[in-house]
C-alpha cells in the first residue's frame, strides 16, 4: 500500500470500532445529561453559559457519532 492509501479510512466498521463509538457516545450522553440537570440549579449567569456551551458540545458530539454509525450502516 502507498502512503496515500493509508490516509483514507476503510469503508467498514469493525466490532472494535463499534465498541469505541458506543463508549464515546455513552460518555458524551452522560456528560450532556449532567449538564442539562445542572442548568436547573445554576444561579450565576457566567457559569450557566459555560455549562450550556458544554451541553451543546456534548450533544453535537453525540450527533457526530450517530452520523458515523449511519454512514457505516449505509455501506451494507
Amino acid at each position: 500500500m502507498t502512503n496515500e492509501e493509508y490516509k483514507l479510512a476503510p469503508d467498514i466498521l469493525t466490532n472494535k470500532d463499534l465498541d469505541y463509538l458506543k463508549d464515546i457516545f455513552g460518555w458524551h450522553h452522560t456528560a450532556y445529561k449532567v449538564c442539562e440537570d445542572a442548568l436547573t440549579n445554576i444561579a450565576d449567569r457566567k457559569v450557566e453559559k459555560v455549562v450550556s456551551d458544554c451541553s451543546k458540545l456534548f450533544y453535537q458530539n453525540m450527533q457526530k457519532v450517530l452520523k458515523i454509525l449511519e454512514e457505516g450502516n449505509s455501506n451494507e
